[in-house]
């Protein structure tokens, strides 16, 4: 082969469009008491924590130490020196198949938590996942 056709090879090819990612990098399904990131390898850095009364805060989640799911009392996180307890209605329920809040906690790949006002928990369908308080010592 010539050195000319070499370049021809490459000179004359037709450009491939350009494709789209299928996922926007950290993109976020809400999904009622808490944020889905949506790609299955990604993960948060941080866990927002939004509270009833409008106020927030958030934990890096490389200082999670500990997490724990007790049904009857609810999900504890250890971050560091501070604990989060997690209260709730339904907390171990399957939002959506394969998907349970405790195991994307661990997973890294809750961005965010909301704390539900009495009149969004009365309405609440049945058998949905409700965030009743969440409590922060330390």
């Amino acid at each position: 082969m010539s050195g000319s056709n070499v370049l021809e090879k490459y000179v004359s090819r037709t450009p491939e469009p350009v494709k789209k990612p299928a996922e926007e990098p950290g993109a976020v399904d809400d999904v009622g008491a808490f944020g889905l990131l949506r790609g299955i390898h990604e993960r948060a850095l941080m866990l927002e924590l939004r509270m009833k009364d409008g106020n927030a805060v958030a934990f890096n989640y490389s200082y999670l130490q500990q997490a724990s799911f007790d049904p009857s009392e609810g999900i504890t996180l250890h971050f560091g020196g501070k604990s989060i307890k997690i209260e709730g209605t339904n907390l171990g329920v399957e939002v959506r198949t394969n998907l349970k809040l405790f195991q994307a906690l661990i997973r890294h790949r809750v961005a965010w938590i909301q704390e539900c006002d009495a009149q969004t928990a009365l309405s609440a369908p049945a058998g949905a996942l409700v965030i009743d308080n969440i409590e922060m010592d330390g």
